[in-house]
C-alpha cells in the first residue's frame, strides 16, 4: 500500500518549480516573430471555403473579436515561453468568453468553461495567460482606464490563486463533487444589484429550452419539422440555398449515400453513451438535418444540428460539431489522440462540474471527426458590454475561481500549483505585465489581419453582406 500524499510536500514540490521557472519568467510573450495572418490561413484549411470569408468577417470587427478567433496564433506565441512543468488537461482556448451558465442533467443551473474544441494536455498556465489577456483585450476595446483593465487581471489571477490553495485542501472525491451553481453564486454574493442580475439570468437561462427554439428554427410541413433555411447561418447541405461547393465531398454523394452516412455516424455515436442515454434517445425519431454557423473561431468547420422529436411531439436539438487538432497540441507535445471527438469530449469531461447529457462522438463520412451535445439547453453567454468597471471585476473573479475548479479536478495537482503560486501578488503582478504587452501584439496583430483583408490577401464577409446574397 502506497503512503498518502502529504499536502505540504506536495505544495513544497510546487514551490521548488520556481527555481527552474521563476514566477516572473511568465512576462514573456513568446514567439512573435511570426505572420498571424499565415497561422490563420493555416487554421483555416479544411473548413468549408465560402464560410472562411463569413469567419474573417465575424473577426474583423475589432481586437477582441479578432482574439476570439485566433487561439492558433497565441498557442504559438506561447510555446515560446517558459512554462513550469506541471501538466494537465486544459481547456486551451480560455478567454472570457468561453465561460457561461447552462443545466446540469439534474437541471441546476451551472457557471463552468463551456468551450473546449482546443482542449489538450499543456501547461495550466497557458488557459490562465489566454482568460488574462482576453480581459485587457476587452477593457481596452470596451474603453475602460488602464488601471481598471490592470485590475480585472488581477481580480481575475488572485481569485485564481485563493480558490486554487482552498482545492489543495480538499480531497480529490470533494474536488469532483463541487460545483458552482447560480444558486451557490446568490448565496455568496452580498450586492444587491448583483444579486439581481444573477436572478435575471436564472430567468433568462429557464426560457432557453428546445421547445422555446423549435418555432425559431423550424416549421411544421405535414407530419414531419423541417429546419428554415436561414444562410449564411443555418441552411440544408444539399439544399438550394448551400454553401458547399458542387465539387465537396459531402455533395457528391447522392440522397440515399447521404442519409446513410448520417445513420452510421449517429449509429457511432450512440455506442459512445452509457446505456441509459441510448435508451433515452431511443424515444427520439430524426426530422431534419440542417448546417449552422456557429461562434466566431469555429465559423467554417462543419457543424450540423439534427432536430429529433419524441412521441409528445417535443423537441431534442443536438448540435453536431466537428473536432480537429488543437491548436495546443499544434505547439506542445502531449499523448497521441486517436480521435478528436473524444478528445473534446472526454477533456469536457475532466474539466466541467457537470457536462451535456447527450455528451459523445463519432467519425463521418470521409473520416471527419465530430462530437455531439444539446445545442441550447438554458445555456447563457456574459454580456461583458453590459457590465461596469465594478461588475466585470466580480466576473473576472468568477472566471478565476471557475479555472481553478477545472485545473484542480482534470490535473489533481492543486497543491502544487498553489505552492508555486504562493500567497503572495507576484502572479498576479506578473500576469498584468504578460496581459498588457500581449494585449499589445494583439493589436499589432490585428492591424495586419485588417491590412491583409483590405489588400485582398483574405476575404471577409459580414452576416448581412452574405444574407443579402440570398434575398430575392
Amino acid at each position: 500500500m502506497e503512503a498518502p500524499e502529504i499536502p505540504e510536500v506536495r505544495r513544497d514540490n510546487g514551490k521548488s518549480v520556481r527555481r527552474h521557472v521563476p514566477r516572473g519568467a511568465h512576462t514573456a510573450i513568446g514567439n512573435v516573430d511570426r505572420d498571424p495572418v499565415e497561422l490563420l490561413e493555416l487554421s483555416s484549411e479544411g473548413r468549408v471555403p465560402r464560410l472562411v470569408p463569413l469567419r474573417y468577417g465575424r473577426m474583423i470587427e475589432s481586437p477582441f473579436a479578432f482574439y476570439r478567433g485566433s487561439a492558433i496564433v497565441q498557442a504559438h506565441d506561447l510555446a515560446g515561453t517558459p512554462n513550469s512543468g506541471l501538466h494537465m488537461q486544459i481547456c486551451g482556448d480560455c478567454h472570457l468568453a468561453n465561460f457561461g451558465g447552462f443545466a446540469s442533467p439534474e437541471r441546476a443551473l451551472i457557471f463552468d468553461l463551456n468551450d473546449f474544441d482546443e482542449t489538450s494536455f499543456g501547461p495550466w498556465e497557458w488557459d490562465l495567460k489566454r482568460v488574462a489577456a482576453s480581459f485587457i483585450v476587452a477593457a481596452r476595446h470596451l474603453r475602460h482606464s488602464p488601471g481598471v483593465a490592470d485590475d480585472l487581471v488581477y481580480q481575475l489571477v488572485r481569485s485564481y490563486q485563493s480558490r486554487m490553495q482552498s482545492y489543495a485542501e480538499m480531497s480529490i472525491l470533494d474536488t469532483w463533487y463541487d460545483r458552482i451553481t447560480f444558486d451557490r453564486l446568490l448565496e455568496e454574493e452580498t450586492s444587491p444589484v448583483v444579486q439581481k442580475r444573477i436572478r435575471r439570468g436564472i430567468e433568462r437561462a429557464a426560457d432557453r429550452t428546445h421547445e422555446s427554439l423549435l418555432p425559431k428554427l423550424a416549421e411544421r410541413v405535414g407530419d414531419r419539422w423541417i429546419i428554415l433555411d436561414a444562410p449564411p447561418a443555418l441552411f440544408h447541405v444539399r439544399g438550394k440555398q448551400t454553401l458547399f461547393d458542387k465539387d465537396d465531398d459531402w455533395m457528391t454523394k447522392d440522397d440515399a449515400e447521404a442519409t446513410a452516412s448520417v445513420e452510421k455516424v449517429f449509429k457511432e455515436y450512440l455506442a459512445t453513451l452509457a446505456p441509459d442515454r441510448r435508451e433515452l434517445l431511443s424515444h427520439f425519431t430524426r426530422h431534419d438535418v440542417a448546417f449552422k454557423v456557429v461562434g466566431v473561431g469555429s465559423v467554417g468547420t462543419r457543424c450540423l444540428i439534427q432536430l429529433m422529436i419524441d412521441r409528445h411531439d417535443k423537441p431534442l436539438f443536438l448540435q453536431v460539431k466537428e473536432a480537429s487538432r488543437s491548436v495546443v497540441a499544434r505547439y506542445f507535445k502531449g499523448p497521441a489522440v486517436t480521435h478528436e471527438g473524444r478528445r473534446v469530449v472526454e477533456g469536457q469531461r475532466l474539466m466541467q462540474a457537470a457536462s451535456d447529457l447527450f455528451l459523445g462522438w463519432g467519425k463521418g463520412p470521409f473520416g471527419r471527426h465530430f462530437y455531439f451535445r444539446q445545442l441550447r439547453d438554458m445555456k447563457l453567454s456574459p454580456q461583458i458590454e453590459l457590465m461596469d468597471a465594478e461588475l466585470l471585476g466580480k466576473y473576472a473573479a468568477l472566471c478565476g475561481w471557475v479555472l481553478a475548479r477545472g485545473h484542480a479536478k482534470a490535473g489533481g495537482l492543486a497543491a502544487e500549483i498553489t505552492g508555486y503560486l504562493g500567497r503572495s501578488d507576484r502572479m498576479a503582478e506578473t500576469m498584468v505585465a504578460y496581459s498588457n504587452a500581449y494585449a499589445d501584439q494583439v493589436e499589432k496583430d490585428y492591424e495586419r489581419f485588417v491590412a491583409a483583408c483590405r489588400s485582398g490577401r483574405l476575404e471577409a464577409r459580414t452576416d448581412a453582406d452574405m444574407a443579402a446574397d440570398f434575398r430575392v
